[in-house]
C-alpha cells in the first residue's frame, strides 16, 4: 500500500480536483453577472428618471411618446397616472434593488438594508399596481397579446413583492433571499427588453417587428423579457451550494452565462453612449 492509504487519507482524484476548480469558476461567473447586472440596470434605472420621471414632474409628457408612440394620451389622465407612476417607480427598484444584493452592505449594514427594502418593497408594488392600471383603462400598443404578456408581469411582480416581504417579517431568511431574487429578476424586465429590442434592430433589422408593436417578434417580446429571467434566477436559488451539482451541469451554467454576461456588457456599452448617457448627463448638468 502507498503512505498516503496506511495513513487512512483519501488523495483527491483529478475529477474532484475538475470540479472543484469549475465550481470555483462558477460561483466567479455568477458574482461577475450580479456586477454587470448592477451596473447597467443602475444606469437604466438613472436613465429612466432622467427622461420620463423628469417629463412627468415638467409637465412635459408629451416626451414619452417620442420613445413609445401613444403612450401619453391627454383624453386618458388616469391611464397616464397610472404609467407615471409605473415609470417614476421602475427607476427606483432598478437602483434599489441592485443595493440590496450586495453582500457587504446586507451583512454589516442591516437596518439600513431592511429600511431600503422596505421602499424597494413597497416600489415594487406600486410599479405593479401603476402598470396594471394602465393596461385596465387602456392596454398596451401592441393589443391582447401585449396585454397578456405586459398583465402577467405585473401579477408576478406583485406576488413576488409581497412574498419577498412576507419571508422576511417571518425571518425565513432563505425562503426570503430567493423570493427577493426573484423580485429583482422581474425589476430588470423593463432594462432588458430595451435591451433585447436594441441588439434586434442591430443584429435583424427590425425583422418580425411593426410600429403597432403586432409583429412575430414583438409577441414573443411580450413574454421573453421577463421569463428568461425567471429562469436564470431559479438557477441561481438552487446553485447556493454548487458543490452538489454536477460538474457538467455546473460548466454548461458557466458557459452560458458567460454569454450573457458578454452580451449585456456590449449592450450596456451601445445604450449608454448613445441613449441613457447622453439623457443622464442633460438631467443631472
Amino acid at each position: 500500500m502507498t503512505n498516503s492509504q496506511t495513513m487512512g487519507i483519501t488523495q483527491p482524484t483529478l475529477d474532484s480536483k475538475a470540479e472543484r476548480i469549475i465550481a470555483k469558476v462558477f460561483a466567479w461567473t455568477r458574482v461577475l453577472l450580479m456586477t454587470t447586472v448592477w451596473v447597467s440596470a443602475g444606469l437604466f434605472g438613472l436613465y429612466i428618471l432622467a427622461f420620463y420621471a423628469a417629463a412627468l414632474y415638467q409637465g412635459n409628457l408629451e416626451r414619452w411618446n417620442e420613445i413609445l408612440p401613444g403612450l401619453y394620451d391627454q383624453s386618458t389622465r388616469k391611464a397616464t397616472m397610472g404609467i407615471g407612476l409605473h415609470f417614476a417607480m421602475g427607476g427606483i427598484i432598478l437602483i434599489l434593488g441592485s443595493i440590496q444584493l450586495i453582500d457587504t452592505i446586507r451583512v454589516k449594514y442591516l437596518t439600513f438594508h431592511r429600511w431600503v427594502g422596505r421602499i424597494y418593497v413597497v416600489a415594487s408594488i406600486l410599479v405593479a399596481i401603476g402598470g396594471l392600471i394602465f393596461i385596465a383603462i387602456k392596454g398596451t400598443i401592441g393589443g391582447i397579446v401585449m396585454n397578456i404578456g405586459f398583465g402577467l408581469y405585473g401579477v408576478l411582480m406583485l406576488l413576488a413583492a409581497v412574498q419577498t416581504y412576507k419571508y422576511a417579517v417571518a425571518h425565513d431568511t432563505e425562503t426570503h433571499r430567493a423570493w427577493a431574487l426573484r423580485l429583482y429578476a422581474l425589476a430588470i424586465g423593463s432594462w432588458l427588453y430595451r435591451m433585447d429590442y436594441g441588439f434586434w434592430f442591430l443584429l435583424a433589422d427590425k425583422a418580425g417587428h411593426n410600429n403597432t408593436f403586432t409583429g412575430i417578434f414583438d409577441y414573443i417580446m411580450a413574454f421573453f423579457f421577463y421569463i428568461p429571467n425567471l429562469l436564470v434566477a431559479e438557477i441561481f436559488i438552487r446553485s447556493q451550494n454548487s458543490r452538489k451539482m454536477s460538474i457538467w451541469l455546473n460548466l454548461a451554467f458557466t458557459i452560458v452565462l458567460l454569454v450573457m454576461i458578454s452580451f449585456l456588457l456590449l449592450g450596456t456599452y451601445y445604450f449608454t453612449k448613445f441613449y441613457w448617457g447622453p439623457a443622464i448627463v442633460g438631467w443631472l448638468f
